[in-house]
Order: structure tokens, then C-alpha cells, then sequence
């Protein structure tokens, strides 16, 4: 079988939106086009991605208003892209490598395209095991960070914190019983 490329099974015409346009425009873009990313662009020149996950986190960390929000103050300004000739073999290890499912493919500093993980699964299923077991691997890791947290983060009972003064629910950490903020600010 011959070497199939990037440009054989990306999407021609992803889903962008403008930099400028607020968080909220790109959620409901993101809704309505049935999506979990847009690719940020200025006449063809890509200059973020954002995803769903990003706007969840932005609501978090900044309660203000989406509508207020633009998209790019919350866009990764270093992003990976991989060229349309390269190997679904080469995107798939660099996706793999990096923790992506989506890769925007760049010609001559233009968009044409985007290739996820769903498109190189649908054309070549075979993939499916060593995703499956990465999969695992990161759940495993996932796992191990929250009962490696859970030792240090126990909760004591309600009190003063030793840091602040504050009373709140206490964690010792490090053998002082500090609250929630002050673990934070660690």
C-alpha cells in the first residue's frame, strides 16, 4: 500500500473564527458547526486554535462574561501544525508525542486544512490499539497525580488557617494547616 499523506484525508475547509470574535460567538459557533475546536485566522494565516476545554477553562479562571472575553487572549500563541505532505504514520506519532487530537496543516504559511485523530482512525483503524493504550497510560498517570494529591490534601476539620488567619476547612501541608487559597498560592 502506498505512503498515504496528510492531504489524502484532512478536512479542506475547518471551522475557523477571527481572533477578535468573543468566546461566547465561538461557543455558539462551536455548537452550531458540531465541533470542539475553531482554528483562529486572519486572511489564511493561522494565528491560534481554540478549544471547547479552553473556554471551559476560561469561565473558571476568569468569571467575567464570555461575550467580553476575545478569542485570542485565550488562544496557545506556539501552536503545531504539520505540513500536507507528510505521513498520516508522521501526524499520527506527532499527535501521539504532543497529547493532541488535532493538527492544523499549513502550505506556505496558509491554512488549507486541519487533520484530527477521528480522520486518520477512520481511514486507517489499526491505529485504534496504540491510542486505546495511551489512553490508558494517561488515565493511569491521572490517577496517580489524584491520590498523590490526596495525601498531602487531606482535610484536618474547620479552623485558623496557620498562614492567613482565615477560618475554613484545613489541609495540612507540609506540616502546617493552611486553607484552600493558601494551598493555591504555593
Amino acid at each position: 500500500m502506498k505512503r498515504i499523506l496528510v492531504a489524502d484525508i484532512m478536512t479542506r475547509e475547518p471551522i475557523t473564527a477571527n481572533p477578535e470574535d468573543s468566546l461566547l460567538s465561538c461557543a455558539k459557533k462551536m455548537v452550531n458547526k458540531n465541533v470542539g475546536s475553531l482554528l483562529l485566522t486572519t486572511k489564511k494565516r493561522l494565528v491560534g486554535l481554540i478549544t471547547q476545554r479552553d473556554i471551559l477553562w476560561a469561565m473558571i479562571k476568569t468569571p467575567t462574561e464570555l461575550g467580553k472575553v476575545k478569542a485570542i487572549a485565550i488562544s496557545a500563541h506556539k501552536l503545531a501544525t504539520i505540513k500536507p505532505t507528510a505521513t498520516i504514520e508522521e501526524a499520527f506519532q506527532k499527535m501521539k508525542h504532543l497529547k493532541f487530537e488535532r493538527l492544523p496543516v499549513i502550505q506556505e504559511k496558509e491554512l488549507i486544512g486541519v487533520i484530527t485523530v477521528k480522520d486518520i482512525l477512520n481511514f486507517k483503524p489499526e491505529f485504534y490499539p496504540e491510542i486505546e493504550e495511551y489512553a490508558q497510560i494517561r488515565e493511569e498517570e491521572e490517577k496517580l497525580k489524584r491520590v498523590k494529591s490526596s495525601k498531602i490534601r487531606k482535610i484536618i476539620s474547620e479552623g485558623i488557617c496557620e498562614e492567613c488567619g482565615n477560618r475554613d476547612f484545613l489541609y495540612r501541608v507540609n506540616g502546617q494547616l493552611i486553607c484552600e487559597s493558601c494551598m493555591s498560592s504555593m
